[in-house]
């Protein structure tokens, strides 16, 4: 049992970390109505901790590679506990976003280490159960977020979303400090500063432009500007990365196309589905009127098939093949998100139920096939670096999706004032009472009585369907690359795993 301890504190960790990624969203309309957020606000608690996970993802997986992947992975751990807890003392919409950032700081170093400490320490059929488990884990924790934020939002409140990984924290800690030994990549060069600055910077800028968009005008001097500077600093970061010595991003795995079909796996997953669940949960709670609880146990078929089905795919596609697995998840993946669409103001919540089952599936069958991609194309030494892009390319996915999404949901309801201004016998809302679309997505029309729920709710919805048709497109697209990226022949068997350093204090 020794030796599986290393799973336990990887596995644990990553759960707490993801988990992070969606247990806000039940959460959001308390937080709301308690700090006075607006839906930008609520958007960037998303995006604020995808955002600073996604550029940690980078820099902790060199600092893993030459640092050690245990220390890195204790001190992320120590980070996102500590930001956890200025998270829940959070006085205000900004505090709030500012913790989520550090809190991804954390996540990012532990993310960038957790399959590269499973890489190195398991081989043969113990990495494939290790991988499985971890990719069960992975998909678990994602969808089981809104049931513990409904959980813990009802009970207690929206700050013990936040309180509850103060425990957590530091079990992980005492787990990883004492069973964990310490590996590393001995030839590892020094940290790639400027790429990393660079790349950061271009999320960030097409991010931001995206939620502020459709507030300002896509065609607007900010806008234009922030979007054609996100273009500029990503060729400026490529070209960094072909020059320097030791790149943020080895532009020679782009050459190895199963490594990006796993790229593009990781992407489209989080942009398509994920990304979808904010989306999915303010319908639930503020069109349909269930709790925070009542619409987290609503995401259970999605939790308890995504972690039936993942071990089970992580064993079959050794025999089968990853391609087959994550090309027909994520086909199954856009069939959900086409089954979500379509909703009707009559529909409660049973009208999303197919597609959450065919979801769950989905997002089993990609995850623990996913893992493979990452580090099964290079050497050990290696697997910090191919571990962190590929965590990157999942949060990438996050922040833009529920950006895109954000701004999609917000132009179409934008669209719709006028026709909600007349079915009211009415003007739409003044400035005083805020956007247009924050009146629609936080429920607020039906202050106005029974004459405006049917138009509030179809405007809400005419928002929601477009983003799930968009998001069940892409999958579409993302399944039929994988399908033709993915071969069996990149793959490298490693003889050996990596031979742990000298464990530590």
């Amino acid at each position: 049992m020794g030796r599986w301890w290393t799973l336990v504190a990887v596995c644990l960790g990553t759960f707490m970390l993801l988990v992070d990624v969606t247990i806000v969203n039940v959460a959001l309309p308390a937080i709301e109505a308690d700090l006075h957020s607006a839906f930008d606000d609520l958007q960037w608690v998303i995006d604020a901790y995808a955002l600073t996970l996604a550029a940690a993802l980078l820099a902790g997986g060199s600092l893993a590679d030459r640092l050690g992947r245990r220390r890195i992975y204790v001190i992320g751990v120590g980070i996102f506990t500590g930001a956890s807890l200025l998270c829940g003392l959070a006085g205000s919409p900004l505090m709030l976003n500012l913790a989520r950032g550090v809190q991804g700081v954390g996540a990012g170093l532990m993310f960038a280490c957790s399959l590269a400490l499973l890489a190195s320490t398991y081989r043969g059929k113990d990495r494939g159960t290790a991988f499985g488990v971890w990719g069960a884990t992975t998909g678990a924790a994602v969808a089981v977020g809104p049931l513990a934020g409904g959980v813990l939002t009802q009970l207690i409140g929206w700050e013990a979303i936040f309180f509850v990984n103060l425990p957590i924290g530091a079990l992980v800690i005492f787990l990883t400090l004492r069973y964990v030994g310490e590996t590393r990549n001995e030839h590892a060069g020094p940290i790639d500063w400027l790429g990393l600055v660079l790349f950061s910077a271009a999320l960030a800028a097409l991010v931001f432009g995206l939620i502020r968009g459709n507030d300002e005008g896509f065609t607007s001097p900010l806008i234009l500007t922030l979007l054609i500077g996100a273009g500029v600093l990503l060729v400026a970061f490529v070209l960094v990365q072909r020059s320097v010595a030791y790149p943020t991003f080895d532009l020679s795995l782009f050459r190895v196309p199963t490594f990006v079909g796993g790229l593009v796996a990781a992407f489209v997953l989080s942009a398509a589905m994920f990304a979808s669940f904010l989306y999915l949960t303010l319908y639930m709670q503020n069109q349909l009127g269930y709790s925070a609880l009542e619409a987290g146990l609503r995401f259970l078929p999605i939790s308890l098939l995504s972690f039936l089905v993942a071990p089970i795919s992580g064993k079959l596609a050794e025999r089968v093949g990853v391609r087959w697995f994550i090309g027909a998840g994520l086909a199954c993946v856009g069939f959900a998100l086409i089954l979500f669409g379509g909703l009707s103001v009559d529909d409660d919540w049973t009208a999303l139920l197919p597609g959450m089952i065919l979801g769950g599936i989905g997002i089993g069958m990609v995850n623990a096939p996913l893992a493979t991609t990452a580090v099964g194309v290079v050497e050990p030494q290696r697997s910090g670096m191919a571990s962190g892009i590929n965590s990157t390319a999942r949060q990438v996915g996050i922040a833009t999706g529920t950006a895109l999404y954000g701004a999609v949901v917000a132009g179409v309801i934008d669209g719709r004032a006028q026709a909600f201004g007349e079915a009211v016998g009415g003007r739409p809302p003044s400035e005083a009472q805020g956007s247009f679309s924050d009146f629609i997505v936080f429920g607020a029309y039906k202050q106005l009585g029974e004459k405006a729920l049917e138009p509030g709710r179809a405007a809400f919805l005419d928002g929601l369907n477009e983003i799930l048709l968009i998001g069940g497109i892409v999958a579409f697209a993302g399944a039929a690359l994988c399908f033709v990226l993915i071969r069996p022949r990149d793959f490298v068997e490693h003889a050996h795993a990596a031979q742990p350093a000298r464990a530590e204090v």
